[in-house]
């Protein structure tokens, strides 16, 4: 991290970032949810571990409202809703990590080569990425979701590689005022060579906007997923929040007044997506050099 053209220690600046994200209310909030839910989606499945091959003893199981037996209730096969939300949420943060690591190799890779190269290759990469931002991204992932299939793996792919245009814009922004930054003027001086300069120097010093763009893109990542699954064009072995509200949708739990079938999972959605938000803002604005300057 670089303050105007002077290095900043990467400890002392992870750990002023921390602080101020601590030090807001926003980021704090952000933080704590985020916590609880990882930790949660960690702990939890171990504690009560779900498999959705076991089904209600009876036809007196289906449908049940939370008891002490059930916290939850049970949905339209018998099983323990409480079970099944704590096992959801791993698979839903699952897919927003794995995506939104694919997210961010390929935005930064290429937010990299277009602004640190700004001739033919950089406007063909800049051609290729307004062509992602102008295309309506739910349309397009749920056409490509349909067209691949319902895979854990094709999923992630999916969504992986249809989110991360707005990286690489914000990659390409920060490199090309780095390029032109006296202490890699002089390092080119020196003779070090392009990948040198663009991995030693230039590439550290975007990670923190890439860091505070990455968290928000994990939000989106998992209410895609959800909508996806929602849809039915989830994958139905792995129970997430998503594949749960579209089994309580086609049961008719709303019809039925089922309320502990759709809003568990509902919240746990809610929950995650507004701690992502909430946290990945407050990063933009503390390491997002236009809002430095203000």
């Amino acid at each position: 991290m670089i303050d105007g053209d002077r290095p900043v220690p990467a400890y002392g600046a992870f750990r002023q970032t921390l602080g101020r994200l601590w030090s807001d209310g926003f980021g704090r909030a952000g933080v704590l949810l985020l916590a609880a839910t990882i930790l949660t989606s960690i702990v939890g499945p171990w504690i009560f571990p779900y498999s959705p091959h076991e089904f209600g003893a009876s036809a007196a199981d289906i449908m049940q409202p939370p008891s002490a037996q059930h916290w939850l209730g049970t949905d339209e096969m018998g099983r323990d809703v409480f079970r099944a939300t704590l096992s959801g949420s791993r698979i839903s943060l699952m897919v927003g990590l794995l995506a939104t690591t694919i997210s961010m190799i390929v935005g930064t890779l290429i937010g990299l080569a277009s602004g640190y190269y700004p001739g033919r290759l950089g406007n063909w990469l800049m051609r290729i990425t307004d062509f992602f931002l102008v295309l309506p991204a739910l349309p397009l992932v749920i056409v490509l979701a349909a067209l691949l299939g319902q895979g854990f793996a094709i999923i992630i792919l999916v969504i992986g590689l249809t989110s991360w245009p707005s990286t690489a814009r914000i990659v390409r922004s920060q490199v090309i005022s780095l390029r032109e930054r006296q202490f890699v003027e002089r390092i080119r001086a020196l003779g070090a060579t392009d990948m040198r300069i663009v991995g030693i120097h230039i590439l550290p010093n975007t990670l923190p906007l890439v860091l505070a763009t990455t968290v928000l893109i994990i939000a989106g990542s998992i209410l895609t997923e959800a909508t996806l699954a929602f849809l039915g064009l989830g994958d139905p072995v792995h129970i997430s929040w998503g594949t749960m509200l579209h089994f309580a949708f086609v049961a008719g739990a709303a019809g039925r007044g089922a309320w502990w079938y759709l809003v568990p999972p509902g919240v746990g959605i809610v929950l995650v997506v507004l701690g992502f938000t909430l946290t990945g803002n407050t990063l933009d604005r503390i390491l997002n050099p236009r809002y430095r300057a203000r």
